[in-house]
């Protein structure tokens, strides 16, 4: 059978880079060629996938030569899981990449005088640095290409694992994940195995109905163990018995909780989570801090290099403890927390209710007296009546999510006219846009980039901003 004209493969592609979004990257006739888990200097048949006016998308039809750079991935679902799409590549030119990728993006969004870039803060540990992960049950497991080849009829299609990327519908069972502490494998192996040993039904995402529907799990960096189960279905008696052969099993679990969503999204900020045994919180440390995470709290997924974030974070503040600090976007108050006792006082505000509670109780526990939380949308909250109100800041700091700054929150804290904005950034590309916002009044002082996520293209920056003496 001839091959279709419009998509053709390419015999002996050389890649030569690495490009946005973890896929590699190479040149086709006048087309810049973008392909997942390839590596600089690897040789291929490339199969096109998509051709655009400007650009193509392809994938490895055949490994012709693979690259001298080219590492081992130990993963064994690497190359079709999706979340980890470097592993093949060698550490150090992950934080090259991602250095550049920080580069680039300021120079080509933000076109602001810049000074040099720190070297990027590279991650002590490359595997089992995730402090959570959330799994799906699904009664239609996605089939890898080596099942479907090897032509087998498979009757138990449930599957606990991820989505594959781009299919909200499709989840691929997953045997082993390496990014948590192997006590997370145990947990899902054993809840997935018992649900099908009962005869509990995995979930159907396009029908919304089956028992099993989600399972999260968060181990802290103080061996503290959270497991929440989610449920489409309310049949009580069921429920009960799942639960407590988790707790039977695994009796090292600390936080044992579950929910009932009958909703056709994941989604839990609206969810009620109730506890099965133990506490509804674990504990996090960070240097004598404790951080106490709930089971909707947003905490820095790597705990360790959470760390190594603030204290730059904290080092760009450069408080003396006469300073008012606004904490945008402050989360679980982690961050305003941190650095309050170098602060006169510190103000966070944060979208989600649940996370100002947790922001609050966690200032109590580590008797933290000069910190003031506010809950609402941050460009309703952040005024300029607000800040007339509670104090034109010194610092601000800002922990946006990928999104960025609103436009109205950008001119806000233009307005306040603190001396120091430290900006805290997962999107370097977004961060740009707001620093050139901010260009006017505000020159970039420095620039450190820091890796949270080994194995994948994502990378935090943080900017420090110093206000101009016009």
């Amino acid at each position: 059978m001839a091959r279709r004209k419009d998509i053709p493969i390419i015999e002996n592609f050389e890649i030569t880079g690495v490009a946005a979004e973890g896929k590699a990257i190479g040149r086709w006739n006048d087309l810049v060629v973008f392909i997942p888990f390839g590596a600089p200097g690897d040789i291929i048949d490339l199969k096109i996938i998509k051709k655009r006016h400007s650009y193509a998308d392809g994938r490895i039809e055949r490994m012709v030569t693979p690259s001298p750079i080219r590492v081992q991935p130990q993963c064994p679902h690497f190359g079709v899981c999706g979340g980890c799409k470097w592993q093949h590549l060698p550490y150090s030119l992950q934080l090259q990449t991602k250095q550049q990728q920080v580069a680039d993006a300021l120079q080509r969004i933000a076109k602001v005088e810049l000074p040099p870039i720190n070297a990027i803060i590279g991650s002590e540990h490359t595997f089992q640095y995730r402090n959570k992960l959330e799994f799906t049950f699904s009664n239609r497991a996605w089939l890898t290409a080596e099942q479907l080849q090897a032509d087998i009829t498979y009757n138990d299609r449930n599957a606990l694992g991820f989505h594959i990327p781009r299919g909200f519908d499709k989840v691929l069972d997953i045997k082993q994940c390496l990014l948590q502490d192997d006590i997370s494998n145990q947990i899902r192996l054993f809840v997935r195995q018992y649900a099908i040993e009962r005869g509990y039904s995995f979930y159907n995402i396009r029908d919304n109905v089956g028992l099993m529907r989600t399972l999260m799990i968060r181990v802290a960096s103080t061996g503290q163990i959270m497991v929440v189960v989610v449920f489409s279905q309310n049949d009580p008696d069921e429920i009960n018995d799942i639960l407590s052969a988790i707790q039977k099993q695994f009796p090292q679990i600390t936080s044992l909780m579950y929910a009932i969503n009958l909703k056709c999204n994941d989604t839990l900020t609206d969810q009620t989570i109730h506890l099965f045994a133990g506490t509804d919180y674990i504990e996090e440390r960070m240097e004598d801090l404790t951080f106490r995470v709930s089971p909707k709290s947003f905490y820095q997924t790597n705990s360790l290099q959470a760390l190594q974030l603030y204290k730059v974070a904290r080092r760009m503040a450069a408080l003396t403890g006469t300073e008012l600090v606004y904490d945008l976007y402050t989360g679980t108050g982690t961050i305003a927390n941190f650095v309050a006792r170098q602060a006169r006082h510190v103000i966070g505000i944060e979208y989600v209710p649940e996370a100002i509670d947790d922001a609050r109780l966690n200032s109590n526990v580590n008797h933290i007296d000069n910190t003031t939380f506010f809950a609402g949308d941050m460009k309703n909250v952040l005024t300029d009546h607000f800040i007339t109100q509670h104090g034109r800041p010194d610092v601000i700091i800002i922990d946006p999510p990928r999104a960025g700054m609103h436009p109205d929150v950008v001119k806000v804290v233009d307005n306040a006219a603190p001396q120091r904005i430290v900006y805290v950034s997962c999107n370097p590309a977004t961060q740009a846009r707001d620093i050139a916002m901010l260009d006017q009044h505000y020159k970039v002082a420095e620039i450190q980039p820091v890796d949270m996520f080994p194995h994948t293209h994502h990378v935090e920056n943080v900017a420090l901003l110093i206000r101009r003496q016009n």
